[in-house]
């Protein structure tokens, strides 16, 4: 059975939107009229591949989408494990959804398990939705006849990604904003307040000094070429982004950041966070250890560091320790690899994994208010330097024209 769209009017004329499952568009237009209905439009709901474009293409990627994907989640683990049949539970999920695009995607899903595939293999009709780690992990529960436990931990993994990703947001909004502010101000000063305050100097015709021969300079300059000054920065923030887009420019410039003091560490802390964290999830749930390392290597944002979890994958896949291939790559930190090495000597790779995840994310969280501490208080000592310089240079002919006038 297929899931149709359709559009259609009542016997008042009022019109109506929804989903129906048939065997073919006739057979929906018939059910609406059993309604008296009157079909206006009826359409297959449509799937998407990775590259598919369109109307009804979405994702789970960003915002409340992934709220979405965590609750959906969470209740297709509760009604599996109620021991309610797959296809049930879905049509119970879709039941629940008052968003029609989910409502049409667990509908179409479950058509697909009714015909007689898998779960994991359902989900591939939507890849943008449930991304590969998300498929694996179905794949494995479904295998080791553990679905609702596995269920659970997507959910858990999705919620609490989401809650990094915000946290990194809102550590990130308050200097975003201060440093707006504070370029506005300064702007401000510079286009509208200075000019009238020092055009009564100049008129005076006395030796300014150099501090205010500067700022005037400044603040002309600033007159008159900032649409220029601006062009120029918007053209950098577009060229940089189109570089970027090459992946032998991206590759250079990670490794860079990796490079660079303070950030460095602190891309490394964050991709090392994520890489631990879906590693866990993956294993836990059944997914072999090379397949859940390409998997993991996959949501790792630093070019640099995923290549180098690439050549890790061929070591584990020839034999090698998951550690000491980890260590050769320098990018992962010493107590990470320190509970990796334990958990493989003492059988318990997975909790340790676990263990792993969560104080590389304690770390993060912790770095991450450092950064924001230190921020604060740059950005306020940056301003003051800034204020202090301007009103100095008002001041110090004003004190220069008292001396003259005593």
């Amino acid at each position: 059975m297929a899931v149709f769209e359709y559009r259609a009017l009542d016997e008042r004329g009022k019109q109506h939107k929804g989903t129906l499952e048939a065997d073919s568009g006739r057979q929906v237009r018939q059910l609406l009229r059993d309604k008296k209905w009157t079909p206006l439009k009826v359409g297959v709901v449509q799937t998407h591949n990775n590259h598919s474009s369109g109307a009804h293409s979405w994702s789970f990627q960003r915002g409340g989408s992934a709220i979405e994907l965590a609750t959906l989640t969470r209740q297709l683990a509760t009604l599996i494990q109620a021991a309610m049949p797959v296809e049930e539970a879905l049509k119970g999920v879709a039941d629940q959804q008052e968003k029609r695009r989910l409502k049409n995607m667990l509908i179409t899903i479950r058509g697909r398990v009714m015909e007689g595939f898998t779960l994991a293999q359902s989900l591939e009709a939507f890849p943008k939705a449930f991304p590969q780690m998300y498929r694996a992990t179905v794949a494995a529960g479904e295998h080791a006849g553990h679905l609702d436990k596995v269920l659970n931990r997507l959910a858990d993994y999705t919620e609490a990604r989401m809650q990094s990703i915000q946290k990194i947001q809102q550590a990130l909004l308050y200097p975003l904003i201060l440093i707006i502010v504070s370029l506005g101000i300064v702007s401000f000063l510079l286009g509208y307040v200075v000019p009238d305050v020092v055009k009564v100097f100049v008129d005076t015709g006395q030796e300014l000094p150099l501090i205010t021969l500067l700022l005037i300079a400044a603040s002309e300059g600033f007159q008159t070429w900032w649409p220029v000054i601006l062009s120029i920065i918007i053209a950098f923030i577009v060229g940089f982004n189109y570089l970027l887009r090459r992946s032998s420019v991206r590759l250079s410039w990670h490794n860079l950041l990796l490079k660079l003091p303070g950030i460095g560490r602190f891309s490394r802390t964050l991709n090392a966070a994520r890489f631990a964290s879906t590693l866990s999830t993956l294993t836990k749930s059944g997914v072999s250890l090379v397949e859940a390392l390409v998997i993991a290597g996959q949501v790792v944002s630093n070019d640099a560091m995923k290549l180098a979890i690439q050549e890790v994958v061929r070591r584990v896949s020839e034999g090698a320790s998951l550690n000491r291939s980890l260590r050769e790559t320098g990018y992962f930190p010493a107590l990470m690899l320190h509970m990796i090495a334990s958990g493989e000597s003492t059988g318990e790779l997975d909790n340790m994994l676990d263990k792993a995840a969560q104080n590389q994310q304690q770390e993060l969280d912790s770095r991450i208010a450092m950064l924001l501490g230190l921020f604060e208080p740059l950005m306020l000592v940056v301003m003051g330097g800034v204020v202090m310089v301007i009103v100095l240079a008002i001041l110090l002919p004003i004190l220069n024209m008292n001396q003259l006038l005593s």
